[in-house]
């Protein structure tokens, strides 16, 4: 009787120390994921941080080339709120989500009144022959602004002199919609058999036309990213995206829809859609998925 009892507890026992060692894995496999998801946000925030220090400078460049005192008002009044999301953005931490999300949204508001002005001032300028030289003088300086920018990302296009400032892609209106068999919008994730990502390539007239390759990443509440569609250069590194999918884009807004089937089980929790273009990050958004 006693051997039975002996028996039994050295399984249990050894039931106990199998248990404690695949936990000290998948701990320690998180504790990688969530690293990683950390040194991309803090690197994403650190190019936001650079892109609004060379919008506030080219601020500065474009009042030095025009005489009309009420553009000059507004060129200052765009320069200091642009400087001031910068100080913003620098006392906000990489991990902040939220509000992370709140500067991008910012950014590329700023991004498209600076277009605005360049446009404008563009229109003046080809009304006086004087002012020509001194156009193409200031589009050069923009273009150099924007190649120490590219020092952060090796995979980042050259962008042209005439559209420099203002030739990143946007994706707006970012959906996760988990879909059931019927591929109808599942009520319950355990019901979720693909899922959906949809979203809209903004309107960018001075983005260069021709066929793009858009990369979508969505990573679980673990941090692990859903699905091998293969990988894609982003600052230096090469990350797994969940999804891909090329299109054409003319420079018009430009819906896309991308599917995932699902093939592993999908927690409760919090996911990021992160979509990638042109060695960029052009869009983000987090879903509670219940």
């Amino acid at each position: 009787m006693n051997k039975k009892i002996l028996a039994s507890l050295l399984v249990l026992i050894a039931l106990l120390v199998g248990g404690l060692a695949w936990l000290g894995i998948s701990l320690r496999e998180q504790r990688q994921a969530n690293q990683e998801m950390q040194e991309l946000a803090a690197m994403d925030k650190l190019e936001m941080e650079n892109e609004y220090q060379q919008f506030a400078r080219q601020y500065s460049e474009m009042k030095t080339r025009i005489n009309n005192d009420s553009i000059v008002a507004q060129l200052s009044r765009e320069q200091l709120r642009t400087q001031q999301l910068l100080e913003e953005l620098k006392q906000v931490k990489s991990t902040d989500a939220r509000e992370i999300a709140r500067l991008k949204r910012e950014l590329a508001t700023v991004r498209e009144v600076l277009r605005s002005y360049v446009l404008q001032i563009d229109s003046l300028n080809r009304l006086n022959e004087s002012l020509t030289a001194e156009n193409t003088q200031m589009r050069g300086q923009l273009a150099e602004s924007n190649r120490q920018i590219e020092g952060l990302s090796s995979e980042r296009e050259s962008l042209s002199q005439k559209v420099a400032i203002a030739a990143q892609l946007d994706a707006t209106g970012i959906q996760l919609t988990p879909l059931n068999k019927r591929q109808k919008a599942a009520k319950k994730l355990k019901d979720c058999k693909t899922l959906s990502v949809s979203f809209v390539i903004a309107r960018n007239v001075t983005a260069a036309n021709g066929e793009r390759t858009l990369y979508v990443r969505v990573t679980s509440p673990a941090g692990e990213t859903l699905g091998n569609a293969g990988s894609f250069s982003y600052e230096n590194r090469q990350l797994t995206a969940s999804m891909k999918k090329s299109v054409e884009y003319n420079g018009e807004e430009t819906p896309v829809q991308m599917y995932w089937t699902v093939d592993q089980f999908l927690s409760a929790g919090n996911y990021v859609v992160s979509i990638f273009a042109d060695g960029q990050m052009i869009g983000s958004r987090t879903f509670a998925l219940k």
